[in-house]
């Protein structure tokens, strides 16, 4: 039964021999009397002829429908003149079978394979049908390819796999956790790890100074297109290396997995600071393929007349800033307007603009909007030549909260770009370095970690935990790619005495100190080393390089946006015996108490 070849490798090596294929069968034609049978698996097809002068084998074929699985033995021979097929691997041989043997009857599946036009609650009901897809079967082999690439650049850097536990102990790091209950500890829980971060520091500790792990992950999070519940990450952390040596060894990792999984060359990985990334483009995970930036206007702003301007530019927190677009004013009033709703997402009240048509003319003669008429000329010609305006042009603004202006005109700059053509094709990867160490808590006067508690400072930043947290910047870093960040590390804390003043100045009392973080702090004072390290989003990355719409699509089987598994209907109730077992009760919803 041993078979001698994938179907989809069957080539002119092979022909004048006899081979053993084994499949399913993706479709079957009969051209009168001959049937034709395009026999699949994951390495692609091989078209299989059945001649009815071998009967038995025939009148097997005659039985065959889709999806049937088979073991075809036959001879493989060259394709009739004028029937070659140069998008196949096989498209230039054909197998004879002299035996088919249906090993399993397949019922009828419900949907056809190559149509593509399936909702993805069809794809992920019947995900292990979805999966026999060629492109789907081709996403995974990326994705082992992608995998395999890191593991053996890590291997050659030194680095060894070291497993850590799923079974956790809770810890703030940012995201909800999943908690697991314990039936031997009762009304105990276990958490699900965000990410193995904690116990990485305490491997360089204990002197494995070069570790990796390609680890699931959990984040109870809301919906998100591009997040899933449980996720997959290379993880890395290394030893007595700076921030520089730390990047320089990633950006080679990032390089090699592009190279062997897609046959891809990335182009120099620029540096740009933070607060750089936030001024320019508004993200900092910007895509570089849109050359648009946005232009600072808000120390104009306080000295204007516009209160829409004015009044977000004197918020403690405010900015107002412009976008201007090359060419912009051949777009209709639909069209600009139409980018209102979109900013709306990021929270802006409204989307001011100002058409160019006479750059010459600063006024409501040479400029066309329903702002123009409440800014001073002076003011018109300042923002005209501080975004550099061009007759033809449009411009458009933020005003508001720092945070509003940034996540709406972020937005605004890579939709517009890609809108307007202004995209260049291809890969641009950056380096974002000097994150802040702290970001303010929406609505309340305390910071939070901006990375995770655990982030060394900038040497010297330290001592502004206390008069001036805000200003603290970290030895952070971020791997972004096209728009997308496929990976964030730091330089880790390596001093308690370091980590108690970064808690301290969370407002996380010695108590809760111990309490949550104790066995690290312990572990840190028996002379840690130096060390740090970095994550990459696996699912993501794949994802990009497969031109897949969602990361479900690189996931063999993932969860909804509801956090659902459609193929095996999870989650579910459990028995009552079982939440007994955990001493557990469930009480309503809200929702259920009030019906």
């Amino acid at each position: 039964m041993k078979r001698t070849e994938y179907c989809g490798r069957v080539d002119r090596r092979y022909l004048g021999q006899s081979v053993t294929l084994m499949g399913w069968v993706h479709r079957r034609r009969d051209h009168g009397g001959v049937i034709f049978i395009d026999l699949r698996d994951r390495e692609g097809l091989v078209q299989v002829v059945c001649d009815p002068d071998r009967a038995e084998t025939f009148a097997v074929a005659e039985k065959l429908r889709n999806e049937f699985c088979l073991r075809v033995t036959g001879k493989v021979r060259p394709r009739p003149e004028g029937t070659v097929n140069p998008g196949l691997a096989t498209g230039e041989v054909e197998v004879l079978a002299h035996e088919v043997e249906i090993l399993n009857a397949s019922a009828t599946p419900p949907f056809q394979l190559d149509d593509e036009n399936l909702s993805e609650t069809v794809r992920l009901q019947n995900r292990v049908l979805d999966l026999r897809r060629p492109a789907m079967q081709e996403n995974l082999k990326l994705r082992y390819r992608t995998a395999m690439s890191a593991r053996r650049y890590l291997d050659a850097q030194g680095f060894i796999d070291i497993e850590t536990p799923f079974l956790y102990k809770s810890t703030p790091e940012g995201a909800r956790e999943f908690l697991v209950p314990s039936r031997v500890h009762h009304g105990q829980f276990y958490a699900l790890p965000q990410s193995p971060q904690l116990f990485k520091q305490m491997l360089m500790v204990a002197g494995f100074d070069r570790y990796y792990q390609v680890v699931k992950c959990f984040r109870d999070e809301d919906n998100r297109a591009d997040r899933q519940p449980e996720f997959t990450q290379i993880d890395i952390e290394t030893s007595f290396l700076g921030e520089l040596e730390i990047r320089e060894l990633m950006e080679g990792l990032v390089r090699v997995m592009f190279r062997d999984a897609i046959g891809v060359e990335l182009p120099p990985f620029p540096v740009m600071t933070y607060a750089d990334a936030m001024r320019d483009y508004g993200s900092d995970k910007p895509d570089l393929r849109v050359p648009l930036r946005l232009t600072e206007l808000t120390d104009l702003a306080k000295t204007v007349d516009f209160k829409v301007f004015r009044s977000a530019a004197e918020l403690p927190n405010g900015r107002v800033a412009a976008l201007r677009v090359p060419g912009g004013g051949t777009m209709t009033r639909k069209e600009v307007d139409d980018y209102g709703p979109f900013v709306a997402i990021y929270g802006a009240k409204g989307l001011a603009w100002i058409k160019v048509n006479d750059v010459a003319k600063p006024n409501e003669e040479g400029l066309q909007s329903p702002i123009v008429k409440f800014l001073k000329p002076e003011a018109l010609r300042e923002i005209l030549a501080r975004t550099g305006a061009q007759t033809g042009d449009v411009i458009f603004f933020g005003a508001d909260r720092e945070r509003v202006v940034n996540d709406a005109m972020g937005a605004l700059r890579a939709k517009v770009g890609h809108d307007r053509g202004f995209a260049e094709k291809g890969w641009k990867p950056l380096w974002v370095v000097d994150f802040p160490m702290f970001e303010r808590d929406d609505g309340h006067d305390t910071f939070g970690a901006r990375h995770h508690p655990f982030t060394a400072p900038k040497d010297g930043h330290e001592e502004l935990f206390v008069t001036d947290p805000g200003s603290a910047l970290a030895k952070a870093y971020d791997v972004v790619l096209n728009g997308w960040e496929i990976g964030g590390g730091s330089v880790r804390i390596h001093r308690a005495e370091v980590q108690e003043k970064v808690f301290a100045a969370l407002k996380i009392s010695p108590e809760d100190q111990r309490r949550k973080f104790g066995f690290l702090l312990d572990a840190l004072s028996y002379g840690a080393p130096p060390h740090g390290g970095i994550a990459f989003g696996l699912d993501r990355i794949v994802a990009m390089m497969a031109g897949a719409e969602s990361i479900r699509d690189v996931i063999a089987f993932p969860k909804t946006q509801r956090q659902q598994d459609l193929l095996v209907d999870a989650p579910t109730p459990v028995t009552e015996q079982q939440l007994r077992d955990l001493h557990i009760r469930v009480r309503p919803s809200d929702s259920a108490r009030v019906a």
